[in-house]
């Protein structure tokens, strides 16, 4: 069965109201689409940017970073064994692991430095 009249609007409004919920509708669909963009569309990140502080040039060869590797972990290895003479029984045993570990790293880059330019 048919209705010869369709039912009125259930929630009379006025134009002012009309234009309150319109706001509201365009202030929830603009938050919605800032809360997608966030989680959805990241800006990308920027890459890392070193510090100039200490700054090897880009330009210098294998040799000669292994070189200057290999002076410094000598040198590394000189302090950490004078500071064990100089320390007691549980902090000398510490100091001499660390010489231990920086003799070590120094063998491998002695070794990476033969192989870049072994000595005939």
């Amino acid at each position: 069965m048919t209705k010869p009249v369709p039912d009125p609007p259930i929630d009379p409004t006025t134009p002012l109201e009309d234009a309150i919920r319109a706001d509201d509708q365009l202030k929830t669909r603009e938050a919605i689409k800032r809360a997608l963009d966030f989680y959805l569309c990241p800006e990308p990140v920027k890459p890392r940017q070193p510090s100039t502080m200490f700054l090897i040039h880009p330009d210098i060869d294998t040799e000669s970073l292994l070189a200057h590797a290999c002076e410094s972990l000598a040198s590394a290895n000189v302090m950490a064994g004078d500071l064990a003479d100089q320390l007691s029984r549980p902090q000398r045993s510490t100091a001499l692991a660390i010489q231990q570990i920086v003799m070590l790293a120094e063998l491998a880059v002695t070794r990476a430095l033969d192989r870049v330019d072994p000595q005939t």
